[in-house]
């Protein structure tokens, strides 16, 4: 994600529903049960830094990075007050650039789903595989179809927390794309201060991304519905996968 500069203010806030522990929990039993120890994780997309300060408590030898310098700021200022050494960099997604490569990548919370440019998520795969080390695993979930058609499509969501007053606005366009306003209003005493948010995000077929995973280099180890180890259902809304890396690309422009 680029930008966000007023919505990173407000993220924590509007995602308080994310259980980043039980998240964390999920994504170290998945990879276990795949035979996979984490080893150097990168996070990417990671936004505020909730999951990847929190797999750091758990010993895991992450980092992050993140398109928004507003994200990180937060992240940074987490990392500080648990005393924990961390680095995390502003980079976009389909620009990853590494001085090295990691045994592990996750990628959660949607962040795929706003790249809505097919050859620009087909770089992030062959980048991720390209910084990938011998049998690599890359674990990532993203909003489905049927969630783009059915649940957030054209509807509107408020949110009231202590801190802001949220409008989510969704508009379903061509290719599963949905344009997202987000109207904030932020408490100040007795009176609100209003901002505004665009962004868009997009779903993909399943098989569509299975094939991208495959031309990157990646073979597809499983994809569940969210936080279980169940074969994906038709009428899932979030799709977890989990794939390896069997033949890294050599080089990616």
């Amino acid at each position: 994600m680029s930008g966000y500069r007023i919505f990173s203010q407000f993220y924590d806030n509007l995602t308080f529903n994310v259980d980043y522990k039980k998240r964390a929990d999920y994504i170290q039993s998945v990879l276990s049960l795949c035979g996979h120890e984490m080893g150097l994780t990168l996070d990417l997309a990671c936004g505020t830094g909730s999951l990847t300060v929190e797999l750091k408590r758990r010993g895991v030898d992450i980092f992050g990075i993140d398109g928004s310098y507003d994200m990180l700021s937060i992240a940074m200022d987490k990392a500080y007050d648990e005393e924990l050494e961390m680095l995390f960099l502003c980079q976009q997604m389909e620009n990853l650039d590494l001085y090295g490569t990691v045994d592990t990548c996750i990628c959660t919370l949607d962040s795929l789903n706003h790249i809505t440019d097919q050859a620009k998520l087909q770089r992030v795969f062959d980048k991720v595989a390209l910084f990938m080390n011998p049998d690599g695993t890359f674990l990532f979930d993203v909003n489905t179809v049927y969630k783009h058609q059915n649940i957030l499509c054209n509807n509107t969501f408020v949110y009231d927390t202590e801190d802001v007053y949220c409008v989510w606005q969704n508009s379903l366009k061509e290719n599963n794309i949905v344009n997202i306003d987000l109207d904030l209003f932020e408490r100040e005493g007795e009176v609100f201060r209003r901002h505004s948010e665009h962004f868009k995000e997009r779903a993909y077929e399943i098989d569509d991304l299975k094939e991208m995973l495959t031309r990157s280099g990646f073979e597809i180890v499983g994809v569940y519905n969210d936080m279980t180890t169940d074969p994906l259902s038709d009428n899932a809304d979030r799709a977890v996968f989990v794939a390896r890396i069997v033949e890294p690309i050599n080089d990616v422009m």
